[in-house]
């Protein structure tokens, strides 16, 4: 049995595309406590504390826990606290490049395989009229960085570098692989 960790739908989707049959269980995380200075670190820390909590819900399961970090200037961005927070992320990332690390572990009987998968994504350049009529759909509101890729976000985009699913929130290609050499 498969289980994710998540409750995010846009994990489930990816996840439905190389996986036929698994259960959602989101985990609940302090997620500001595991938070580290490096993005790379923090992503894998709270994909492995995810994965692990919802793995003593499931004895013998192949639990996946992901989370996803937008980085940049050293800064990560988290999901938005209310809306001005969202304005000033997005005003930020406008016609700049910015970095997103996705975790992502699997634990099964206690052993646990981890990584990370980055992309560099650049913005083009965003009016505030633009991030304003973005932030009262309310999509940021949930969103590392306050923005999803598959979604109004992704008109924002000008370039990514790396693979999509990564920035989606994950990296399906190299779980798809993680899944198949562990033979779970």
């Amino acid at each position: 049995m498969i289980v994710l960790a998540s409750a995010s739908p846009r994990r489930k989707e990816l996840l439905g595309q190389v996986v036929p049959e698994f259960i959602v269980d989101p985990a609940d995380v302090d997620e500001e406590a595991l938070t580290e200075n490096d993005p790379r670190v923090t992503a894998e820390k709270l994909a492995i504390a995810k994965a692990i909590a919802v793995a003593d819900r499931h004895p013998g399961a192949t639990v996946i826990g992901s989370d996803t970090v937008v980085a940049i200037d050293g800064v990560q961005l988290a999901k938005p606290l209310d809306a001005a927070d969202a304005f000033r992320m997005l005003s930020t990332l406008a016609g700049r490049t910015h970095t997103v690390f996705t975790g992502v572990a699997l634990v099964c009987n206690w052993t646990v395989d981890s990584f990370v998968e980055s992309s560099d994504v650049t913005f083009r350049p965003i009016s505030d009229d633009e991030i304003w009529a973005y932030i009262a759909t309310g999509e940021p509101m949930d969103k590392a960085g306050a923005y999803g890729i598959q979604a109004g976000g992704g008109t924002f985009i000008e370039h990514v570098e790396g693979l999509v699913s990564t920035v989606v929130g994950l990296p399906i290609e190299r779980l798809s692989s993680l899944l198949t050499t562990a033979d779970r």
